[in-house]
């Protein structure tokens, strides 16, 4: 069965960090990139972050960028997401996702139907 697991969620305080991980099964991350999309309360799905099949290849959404970092390890088919620096707009619900390309393609989407599998999200809370 092929499933995205999405873990590191939880309420931090505006300025902390937390690292997001996404763990595959069922399948191989090394034959997709990877993204992670949100969807902050009230509001549409947002891309925030895409990496490439190999790592080597990195993208970033303007409102995350400098902040956050994108990361992979193939060996334990798992996507991580590194957040720094939060603030209370970075509240959101996350979801990691694949999609299935050449070893140079980063997806940048936040469209559910352009990826092949889709987590079930875990959520960010940044608050004081």
């Amino acid at each position: 069965q092929v499933q995205l697991v999405e873990s590191g969620g939880g309420l931090v305080q505006p300025g902390g960090s937390l690292r997001l991980s996404c763990a595959a099964s069922g399948f191989s991350i090394s034959n997709y990139a990877m993204s992670w999309v949100r969807q902050a309360p009230g509001k549409g799905l947002e891309w925030v972050s895409g990496i490439n099949r190999g790592g080597s290849i990195t993208r970033y959404g303007d409102s995350v960028k400098g902040r956050f970092t994108i990361s992979r390890d193939n060996a334990k088919n798992t996507l991580y997401l590194q957040m720094n620096s939060l603030k209370p707009e970075d509240t959101a619900v996350y979801y990691c996702a694949s999609k299935q390309g050449n070893s140079w393609y980063v997806q940048v989407s936040a469209k559910k139907y352009e990826y092949d599998y889709w987590g079930q999200g875990t959520q960010v809370t940044v608050s004081s």
